[in-house]
């Protein structure tokens, strides 16, 4: 791909490489795999963190809680297009909202804990809210690439070594249905804003000692109630260009074109979904030259595709790292 002008270097991309591998890896581990001082990658860490351009999150999986994700496409008239997306940036349930389509359609990821949220949510709460034109809801069936799963992966430039060095070792997984106290909502709370925050400072927003926070964090990540991700200025990599796809692809194919899409270097995620089109994708590249270049390559070459729709990128009102 053609990269943007980016303020980003190598080391730059390097250390925010490492921190997709291991969110949580020690400065001093990443300083050695990278060939640098301690202080030096304390120091970058800290300048991109301070400017937006990364953040590590610990973000609960909403599958593992028990909840819907929905993808929904809300059609306002013009004067109306940024209220409702800053309104719907404001609830705790959305994950991110953008503006697309010339500025007249909201797209955001909505998290239900129950059919009856759900159905207040689609059916009562945002038809009758003014300037809504219309709301189109897919239910998200199948995630082929995104939550832990990073573009990051595909775009580091460490090789197979260094990620050996980087790489936690394998979380055992134990099944079974985990209830979640109070503190666990203030562990979740904390960590999503700050993935990497010490145990110390966990241990006082949650009220427990430090070896309790050490342990719970620990058994929440072998439910897989939880995972590491991390939210970057994509300028990091030379991108730019955000579009959403959705794509109507025939059954019996769905499966296939879903993971040929999560193999794509420009995927950020991909899922199967209900509603009027069965697959979602979301792009980023480094121009219009480029999108225009992968839709008629990777995207053409898809099995079975009888509909493509895209959506550019306009705005982004929340994302995971700006809660709010």
């Amino acid at each position: 791909m053609r990269e943007v002008e980016s303020d980003y270097d190598e080391l730059d991309r390097r250390l925010v490489h490492a921190l997709q591998i291991n969110g949580r890896a020690p400065f001093s581990t990443i300083a050695e795999v990278l060939g640098v001082s301690d202080r030096t990658i304390a120091r970058r860490y800290a300048r991109l963190r301070s400017t937006g351009a990364l953040r590590v999150l610990g973000l609960p999986d909403p599958v593992a809680l028990g909840a819907v994700m929905w993808f929904l496409r809300v059609r306002c008239a013009p004067t109306a297009t940024v209220p409702v997306a800053e309104a719907l940036a404001r609830r705790p349930d959305t994950s991110w909202v953008s503006i697309t389509s010339g500025g007249t359609e909201i797209t955001c990821a909505v998290r239900t804990e129950s059919e009856a949220d759900s159905e207040a949510l689609l059916l009562a709460k945002l038809p009758r809210t003014p300037r809504v034109e219309g709301v189109t809801a897919h239910s998200v069936l199948h995630v082929f690439y995104g939550g832990p799963d990073s573009l990051v992966a595909k775009l580091g430039s460490l090789d197979e070594e260094a990620i050996e060095r980087l790489r936690p070792p394998p979380i055992p997984r134990r099944p079974g249905p985990v209830r979640l106290d109070d503190g666990d909502r203030k562990l979740l709370a904390a960590l999503a804003q700050d993935g990497r925050a010490g145990f110390e400072e966990l241990a006082a927003v949650t009220g427990w000692s430090p070896t309790t926070v050490r342990r719970r964090l620990a058994e929440l990540r072998e439910r897989g109630l939880l995972y590491l991700d991390i939210d970057i200025d994509v300028t990091l990599f030379g991108l730019g260009t955000r579009t959403m796809l959705w794509l109507s692809v025939a059954p019996t194919h769905l499966a296939e074109a879903g993971a040929a899409l999560a193999g794509h270097p420009e995927i950020a995620f991909a899922a199967a979904t209900t509603g009027p089109t069965n697959l979602y994708a979301s792009v980023l590249c480094a121009s219009q030259e480029e999108l225009y270049r992968y839709l008629t390559t990777r995207v053409a070459a898809l099995p079975a595709i009888t509909h493509v729709e895209t959506a550019p990128v306009i705005r982004t009102v929340k994302q995971a790292a700006t809660r709010k």
